[in-house]
């Protein structure tokens, strides 16, 4: 467990200059959009009331009140975030390439160390989550602040105040922030077993290099048709036989195979068949 920790921190740090980045970014983007989309709003309000001359609740009607709802729609928001999610989808793949294209065969040292190579491929798909995990935090910290940006740039009579769960609950924020720890074990599991997946498949490419690529894509398919296959033959060939609910149990099922399928196949590859 030590030596895993160890790789972990090994890990964190290697990317962490890097994140650090990733939040400055976010944080720039957001906070200089939401003073931006709040301008805007203000300018428009301003434009139909002094020129256009409409009364406060005509503009209202109209345009409807500005609130965290209408942020969260715009580029700014949802661009930041997405962005993130590629830098991130992009590390999934980086964290195992720049072992071997880095300087001075750092592959070689790392498969060397005296601990088992699977705690590489574990400490490796932690960084990742908790990479995740300090950007879902970060936002959360962000809403509050962003909230209270609109409440100065925006006139009482047009603000409409959101609760931070009312702002979770709105359109794909529901599936970054569940409601339930399960609904939040349930997503994220399902993110890492790809993450695992996507782990694996690397490996089948460093193992057996062009030929490797084909596998992987292979196997990508595999584990895909695995974890949903519950669905698909409930729905192409039994008609909708089964009851939601035991849909729902063989899907997790089928996704927990799916995800110890590629710790153990990953270990495998590790052990066995990885070149350096």
């Amino acid at each position: 467990m030590n030596r895993y920790l160890k790789l972990v921190n090994f890990e964190f740090t290697r990317f962490f200059k890097l994140y650090l980045v990733l939040i400055g970014i976010t944080i720039f983007l957001q906070v200089v959009g939401i003073i931006v989309d709040s301008r805007i709003y203000v300018g428009r309000a301003n434009k139909a009331i002094y020129e256009d001359l409409l009364t406060v609740s005509d503009f209202i009607s109209q345009y409807g009140k500005m609130s965290f709802y209408h942020f969260a729609s715009t580029g700014w928001f949802i661009g930041s975030m997405m962005f993130c999610g590629a830098v991130l989808l992009i590390y999934v793949f980086f964290i195992w390439y720049r072992d071997w294209f880095g300087k001075n065969t750092f592959s070689y040292r790392l498969l060397v160390l005296p601990t088992a190579r699977l705690n590489i491929y574990l400490a490796k798909a932690t960084t990742i989550l908790l990479f995740i995990l300090g950007l879902l935090a970060l936002q959360l910290l962000l809403i509050p602040v962003e909230q209270k940006v609109l409440q100065w740039l925006v006139p009482e009579e047009f603000l409409q105040t959101l609760t931070l769960q009312e702002i979770t609950n709105l359109y794909y924020l529901e599936i970054l922030f569940p409601n339930s720890f399960v609904d939040f074990i349930l997503y994220y599991g399902t993110g890492m077993a790809a993450v695992c997946v996507a782990f694996t498949a690397v490996l089948f490419e460093r193992s057996y290099r062009i030929k490797g690529i084909f596998l992987g894509v292979l196997y990508v398919g595999l584990s895909l048709l695995v974890a949903i296959g519950p669905l698909l033959i409930d729905e192409f060939l039994l008609g909708n036989y089964f009851y939601e609910n035991e849909l729902f149990y063989m899907v997790i099922a089928t996704g927990l195979l799916t995800w110890v399928g590629a710790i153990w196949i990953g270990n495998y590859l590790l052990n066995k068949k990885i070149r350096v």
